[in-house]
C-alpha cells in the first residue's frame, strides 16, 4: 500500500532537515504556503509540522512560526546533566559546592562510626523516617517559620522524590495542575509520568498572574496548584506576602491542593511566610538538602496535612521504602549542631558573589534573577533563537539551557537560563563574557 502523500511529504522535509540542505534555526513556510506549494489542504500541511515537531525536528512558535531545530543540541537543551561534556564548562546545571565540605563529611563519617548502635544503621527505617530525625527536619523548619509538627514530616531521598510521592499518592491521572508559564523541568516530568493535565499560568515579574488562576480555577476542575514562591525557579522572584494571601485565598475558594516547593528558599534570607504556615491544612511543603548542602546527600522531607501523610508514607514505601539511614543520620547530625545554618550561610554569599559577576559581565542585558540565587535568565532579542545560540556555545564547549525545559505553555519563549554555581568564579567571569560575544553575534545572523 503507498504511503499517504502527507507522509512523504513528513519524510521529505525530515531528509532536508537531517542533512543539512534546511539549516539550523531556518523559518520553514507557513502552513498556507506550504499547502499551497505542494497543494494539499492547510489541515493537512498543519499535520505535517506537528509530525516533524514530534519528532523534535522542528519548533512552533506561537506568532513567529515554524523553525529548523539544530540537532546538535542535546535532547533537554542541557537539562540533562549526563548530556554535558567532561570538560565543557557546565552553566545548565547548579552543584554548588564549597570548599571543605568535603572535610566536613569525612569528620561526620568519623562521628557517626564512633556513636553507639550503626547495627540500627543496617537495618530498615520506618517508612517516614525516625521519630527523632524527623524532629531535627521540625526544628530546622521553625528556623525558616514554619511550625512543624514532626508527626506531619516524611524523610524522602531528595526533594525531586518528595514531589514523585506527592504527586503518587495526592494526584490521579488526568488531574489537572495549575503550573507557571515557566517552572521546573522536574515536575514536567513527573507530570508526563503520570499523565497530569498541566495548565500553564502566565507570569509577572513578582509571581504567577493571580486573576489568569483564579480564572483558571473558576472554569476548570484544578486539583493542585504547584508553585515556588520564594525563589523561583528559574526566574528567581519571591512572591510578596499580599499575592501568598490571595493565592491561599483561591486556593480555599475552589478547592486544589497547594504544593509548594521550596527547594531553593534557603537563598533568600527574608522571605515572608511560607505557604505551608498560612495555610497548613493545604499545603504540602517539600524541600530538602541537595541545593543548599550538597546533591549527593539525599535527604529531602515533605510537610503536608495530617490526612495526606498516610497516603504519602504508602508512596514512600512502594517507592523506595525508606531514606538511606546513614545519608539522613549524616544530614540530622548536621541540622542539630549548625553545620547546614553555616554552610547555608555561606553560599548565600557564594551565590551573592557570583551575581554580582553576572551584572558586570552582562551589564546592560535585560537578566532577570534574584540577587542571592544559583541561576539566571535572560531573554533573548525577538530576532535571535535560542537552539542556535545553545549549539554556538556547546561548539566552544559551554553547556547551557533554553527555556524549553522549563515552559508549558504553546509558546517558548527565545530565552536561556544560566546556572551559577558549578564552575568556579573566574571561569565563570570568561564564560559570561564568551556568552555576551556569541549572543551578540547569533543575534546579527
Amino acid at each position: 500500500m503507498a504511503a499517504p502523500r502527507y507522509k512523504k511529504l513528513v519524510d521529505s522535509l525530515a531528509s532536508e532537515i537531517r542533512s543539512g540542505s534546511l539549516a539550523p534555526g531556518e523559518r520553514l513556510a507557513t502552513h498556507r504556503a506550504l499547502a499551497t506549494r505542494e497543494g494539499i489542504a492547510v489541515v493537512t500541511a498543519t499535520r505535517v509540522y506537528a509530525e516533524l515537531e514530534t519528532m523534535g525536528l522542528v519548533s512552533r512558535e506561537q506568532g513567529r512560526g515554524t523553525f529548523v531545530r539544530d540537532l546538535a543540541v542535546p535532547a533537554g537543551h542541557g537539562i540533562d546533566q549526563q548530556a554535558v561534556a567532561a570538560d565543557a564548562v557546565d552553566l545548565s546545571f547548579n552543584n554548588p559546592s564549597l570548599p571543605g565540605q568535603a572535610d566536613l563529611l569525612r569528620q561526620a563519617l568519623r562521628e557517626v562510626a564512633a556513636s553507639g548502635d550503626l547495627d540500627s544503621l543496617l537495618r530498615y527505617q520506618p517508612h517516614r523516617g525516625r521519630p527523632q530525625d524527623r524532629a531535627s527536619i521540625a526544628r530546622h523548619l521553625a528556623l525558616r517559620g514554619i511550625t512543624a509538627d514532626a508527626d506531619r514530616l516524611l524523610i524522602t531521598n531528595g526533594a525531586q522524590q518528595g514531589l514523585a510521592v506527592t504527586v503518587m499518592a495526592l494526584l490521579s491521572p488526568g488531574d489537572v495542575v495549575a503550573v507557571d508559564a515557566l517552572t521546573y523541568p522536574g515536575f514536567k516530568v513527573l507530570a508526563h509520568a503520570f499523565h497530569l493535565d498541566l495548565e500553564p499560568v502566565p507570569t509577572t515579574p513578582d509571581g504567577p498572574d493571580l486573576d489568569a488562576l483564579e480564572r483558571l480555577c473558576a472554569t476548570r476542575p484544578v486539583r493542585a496548584i504547584y508553585t515556588m514562591p520564594t525563589l523561583h525557579n528559574p526566574l528567581g522572584w519571591v512572591m510578596p506576602a499580599a499575592d501568598r494571601t490571595r493565592l491561599i485565598g483561591i486556593a480555599r475558594q475552589y478547592g486544589p491542593l497547594v504544593i509548594e516547593d521550596a527547594s531553593y528558599a534557603y537563598l533568600d534570607e527574608n522571605p515572608p511566610p511560607p505557604l505551608a504556615e498560612t495555610a497548613p491544612d493545604i499545603t504540602v511543603y517539600v524541600s530538602g538538602l541537595s541545593k543548599s548542602i550538597a546533591s549527593g546527600l539525599r535527604v529531602g522531607f515533605v510537610l503536608a496535612p495530617p490526612s495526606a501523610v498516610p497516603s504519602l508514607e504508602r508512596a514512600v514505601r512502594v517507592s523506595t521504602w525508606n531514606t538511606p539511614a546513614l545519608t539522613t543520620a549524616i544530614a540530622c547530625r548536621w541540622l542539630d549542631d549548625g553545620t547546614v545554618g553555616h554552610l547555608e550561610a555561606r553560599k548565600r554569599d557564594d551565590a551573592r558573589a557570583r551575581q554580582a559577576i553576572v551584572g558586570q559581565e552582562l551589564a546592560g542585558l535585560p537578566v532577570i534573577s534574584h540577587p542571592a540565587s544559583y541561576f539566571t535568565w535572560l531573554p533573548l532579542p525577538d530576532d535571535a533563537r535560542a537552539d542556535r545560540l545553545t549549539a554556538n556555545l556547546a561548539r566552544r564547549n559551554i553547556s547551557i539551557t533554553t527555556a524549553e525545559p522549563f515552559s508549558t505553555s504553546a509558546h517558548t519563549p527565545q530565552a536561556i537560563r544560566l546556572a551559577l554555581g558549578s564552575t568556579d568564579l573566574d571561569t565563570l567571569r570568561s564564560t559570561l563574557r564568551t556568552v555576551r560575544r556569541v549572543a551578540a553575534e547569533d543575534a546579527c545572523v
